[in-house]
């Protein structure tokens, strides 16, 4: 017969340390550590713990989804003043969406900080689409409620730079790194990685080079203004190139 502790998750999954690599990642640090682990808790493991109803991150994530989407179309509306209201809500749909909120979480690590249920992890729940971009979302608000809207304005403008740059300029985002993923781990049975092979230029101007690792074997470098540019580049040279080697 197994003891309580045994028949249940455990309640504190993740040390500080866990925590604190969290808010280095995303580049906030909470004031109240209960809207951080409120933001993290999925439904699943709510209920398998019988805390209160109260508690879990779908309120959390449905005040995300609309600061989300209130700061998403206010930048938007500065950066592309000629867009017409049907071109701008495309434009705020190529970053406002699962799949998109999904990377930005997997950028930052966070599936493996969610609370879980033991069958939701079992079944996978830490690379849930669905999952990790309602997590982001509930970490938006939690982010927001602890600080003000200015605070939450800048970090997801921090965090969609990329993202913006490209739709702004193209109206559309093509996430290479997202998509180069499940090839990897569909057809090579591997997680991609990115290593920095060069830096220079200014502080306020610096260029770098990343190449794609998927195994021991070194694939495609790319090109950017940033790291996460680089990466895309490379991801995207990475993709074409297997991809071509099957047709």
């Amino acid at each position: 017969m197994k003891s309580e502790n045994e028949s249940k998750p455990n309640r504190e999954p993740l040390s500080e340390v866990n925590l604190q690599q969290l808010q280095n990642a995303i580049g906030y640090q909470f004031k109240n550590k209960k809207l951080l682990q409120e933001a993290l808790t999925h439904k699943s493991y709510a209920n398998e713990m019988q805390l209160e109803n109260s508690w879990g991150n779908e309120r959390l994530e449905f005040l995300g989804d609309a600061v989300l989407g209130l700061i998403v179309s206010h930048i938007l509306m500065e950066r592309a003043k000629n867009c017409s209201e049907g071109k701008l809500s495309n434009m705020r749909a190529a970053i406002v969406n699962e799949d998109v909120l999904a990377g930005l979480a997997r950028s930052f690590c966070i599936g493996t900080c969610i609370f879980l249920s033991r069958g939701e992890h079992e079944c996978g729940g830490r690379e849930k689409k669905s999952i990790l971009a309602n997590v982001y979302e509930a970490l938006i608000a939690a982010i927001y409620y602890d600080s003000n809207f200015s605070t939450a304005f800048s970090l997801i403008e921090t965090h969609c730079a990329e993202l913006l740059e490209e739709v702004v300029q193209k109206g559309y985002f093509r996430d290479f790194k997202s998509r180069l993923q499940e090839y990897a781990q569909r057809s090579l049975n591997a997680v991609p990685r990115y290593v920095v092979t060069m830096e220079d230029g200014p502080d306020h101007g610096k260029n770098y080079e990343s190449q794609v690792i998927i195994g021991n074997c070194a694939y495609e470098k790319g090109q950017g203004g940033s790291k996460k540019a680089s990466e895309q580049d490379a991801a995207e040279k990475t993709l074409t190139a297997l991809l071509g080697k099957e047709s």
